[in-house]
């Protein structure tokens, strides 16, 4: 396992992080695999944990915090904020009001007096930055978490943000969680030259672009991940987009074949060779899954294998645009963008 800084923070974290997403209801995923997922995990060099509020509304934090009892200070551990808690309106988003009760009820679930990483994890519109950077500010020096970053922000929101730190005299994010893959590498064209202008560490999720860069989507085979259960609007083949998505499938396991790799390690080594990114979150489901993805830890792509790439999905380019997660709402709601 290859260890990097994470932004300016000085904190070292494996180049492989696990995410907890797939813990609990989402995942199907009882507590004992849960912590022979970390146990797994931490025996590999894994050294950084995520999770959210959000994941199986609050159980992932819960099986996180039981797999980790009695080594917590050896794990660098990150959770998320603002999605919604429950129907009631004040729960979630970023204001001060939330962000004190739900980090609260995060370290309550993981069983922790702190957090190392605490992430906002969607731009929040109807918050300003200052009340949010003024609330982390203040929770970070009351201990409760030692580092704060966003996920999947816009880039000029991310801009924004560092601006109103420095001008308010508040601490600012040092991270930034985006989706990253293959197959997605909008972030190269606006997010990453940010991240990397203000120094932040970047943690990608999404690398095996759910599921589709996992080897297990071929040609001719019937998909039957567990993404395409749960969204099998991404895997309907009747759609354009998703046609395209298999045709570069197709395109990247022959350079994947060529090489002597995975399709696994090809997804993996792609994400981790940018020199913006810090980490790539893995997100197992089970320890043969863990396994696969752990045998690209050390995988370093070559210069022809990584032009090959290219050829394939060009630089700074979407396959499937309309699931970035960071489109400003403007593009999405046409009310936003004409006068009234």
């Amino acid at each position: 396992m290859q260890y990097r800084t994470l932004g300016r923070t000085g904190v070292k974290v494996s180049t492989l992080a696990l995410g907890a997403m797939n813990f609990g209801r989402i995942g199907n995923t009882t507590q004992d695999e849960a912590t022979a997922l970390v146990d797994a995990a931490l025996e590999a060099g894994i050294n950084l944990v995520d999770t959210a509020d959000w994941y199986s509304s609050g159980q992932s934090e819960e099986m996180v915090g039981k797999a980790i009892a009695g080594r917590r200070d050896d794990i660098v551990l990150a959770t998320k904020a603002t999605m919604p808690m429950s129907d009631e309106p004040n729960h979630q988003g970023s204001s001060r009001r939330w962000l004190t009760t739900a980090l609260d009820d995060s370290l309550r679930r993981l069983g922790v007096d702190h957090v190392d990483l605490y992430q906002i994890h969607r731009w929040d519109p109807s918050t300003s930055d200052e009340e949010t950077l003024s609330a982390l500010t203040d929770l970070q020096r009351a201990g409760k978490i030692r580092y704060f970053g966003s996920s999947t922000f816009p880039a000029h929101r991310i801009v924004q943000a560092q601006w109103a730190a420095r001008e308010h005299r508040l601490s600012r994010y040092v991270t930034e969680q985006p989706g990253y893959s293959v197959l997605q590498r909008g972030i190269e064209a606006h997010v990453l030259p940010v991240t990397e202008e203000y120094g932040l560490g970047v943690l990608v999720w999404s690398p095996l672009a759910s599921g589709w860069l996992s080897g297990a989507v071929r040609a001719g085979r019937d998909i039957t991940t567990s993404r395409s259960r749960m969204l099998p609007e991404r895997f309907d083949l009747s759609r354009p987009v998703n046609r395209a998505r298999l045709d570069a499938v197709e395109r990247l396991a022959a350079i994947a074949d060529q090489a002597g790799l995975t399709m696994i390690q090809l997804a993996l080594g792609f994400v981790t060779a940018h020199p913006a990114v810090t980490t790539a979150l893995i997100g197992p489901r089970t320890l043969d899954h863990l396994h696969a993805q752990l045998a690209a830890a050390d995988t370093v792509l070559p210069s022809d294998v990584l032009d090959a790439i290219d050829t394939v999905v060009a630089p700074g380019t979407d396959l499937a645009p309309d699931e970035r997660h960071d489109t400003p709402p403007s593009l999405l709601d046409p009310t936003l963008r004409r006068r009234h």
